[in-house]
């Protein structure tokens, strides 16, 4: 790991790149002074379909003017921009400063787009049709990446057009999401379970809470095992938006249904995230996608404006 650490790869690339270009000024130089053994008639003795005949010519000055050319322009480059290890050119240019430049000039032009939106609800926005449609395109670039086009997310990624909500689906709180993001994160709680018996019964009464199909006699069995859920999931399984922990009484599964999804995920635990947007979208941007994704799941009546 220590060899991505360290700048050795930097200077062996700009090494070998400093001598590709050195090597080929060499060639071409030594090309240039070496002289072929010719015939009295200008020829290499060497002949080819009878009477095919290779000349001892000079390159023509305009090839090997361009073969100058290029080098010095090789040179220049390196010189002005960062392609020698970590050294950063006389200009300092960088590829992120040119994508923070354009971004900003694109947040600049839409600013008066969004504009309207900012003094307005989300509860407003959502149903207007205009900032509808431009959530959508917001959403489409940016969430549908894991929650789908269609919003309905997978297993792992929310279903963000219910109403099952991790850590609340107020308008506030979804704007809170976008901005910072979420790590969610469920410990291994076999050990604190019992055995592997303990384990499944738990899964069965897990699965009771929500009505599903379970074995009764197991899931009496596990009801007393679940109190070392019950500090993040409640005692009565209906979860807490506060640490994000879900509602088991809801039968929405997340990261997959049945025995051996819920005997998995106390086994193993599962960690997610959701990445945060603040810097990817400006204040406005996310106050009309919350609003879009707010609109997703209570659905109010559209006004064109």
């Amino acid at each position: 790991m220590s060899d991505f650490t360290s700048n050795f790869w930097s200077v062996y690339v700009a090494a070998i790149t400093l001598i590709g270009i050195v090597a080929c000024l060499l060639l071409l130089w030594f090309s240039g002074k070496a002289k072929a053994n010719t015939a009295g008639d200008n020829t290499t003795g060497h002949v080819w379909d009878g009477d095919l005949r290779e000349m001892n010519n000079p390159l023509p000055r305009w090839w090997v003017g361009l073969f100058i050319i290029t080098v010095v322009f090789a040179l220049v480059y390196l010189a002005l921009y960062p392609g020698l290890g970590t050294y950063p050119g006389l200009l300092g240019w960088t590829s992120r400063g040119q994508y923070q430049t354009e971004v900003s000039k694109g947040n600049a032009e839409v600013a008066p787009l969004y504009a309207r939106y900012s003094s307005m609800k989300p509860e407003d926005v959502a149903a207007d049709a205009q900032g509808m449609a431009i959530g959508e395109r917001l959403f489409m670039n940016n969430c549908a990446q894991c929650h789908g086009s269609d919003a309905r997310g997978g297993n792992g990624f929310p279903n963000l057009t219910d109403s099952d909500w991790l850590y609340g689906g107020t308008p506030d709180k979804i704007i809170e999401t976008i901005t910072h993001g979420r790590i969610g994160n469920m410990p291994p709680m076999a050990a604190a379970v019992g055995s592997a018996d303990d384990v499944k019964n738990v899964a069965q009464y897990v699965l009771s809470l929500s009505g599903s199909p379970h074995d009764s006699l197991r899931a009496a069995l596990g009801k007393p095992k679940f109190a070392v859920c019950a500090a993040c999931h409640g005692a009565d399984g209906k979860g807490n938006q506060a640490i994000g922990a879900p509602n088991l009484t809801d039968d929405i599964w997340l990261h997959g249904y049945g025995e051996k999804a819920i005997v998995a995920m106390i086994n193993n635990g599962m960690t997610n995230q959701m990445p945060a947007q603040e810097n990817r979208l400006t204040e406005p941007q996310i106050h009309v996608l919350a609003s879009y994704v707010w609109g997703l799941s209570n659905k109010p009546s559209p006004v064109s404006r």
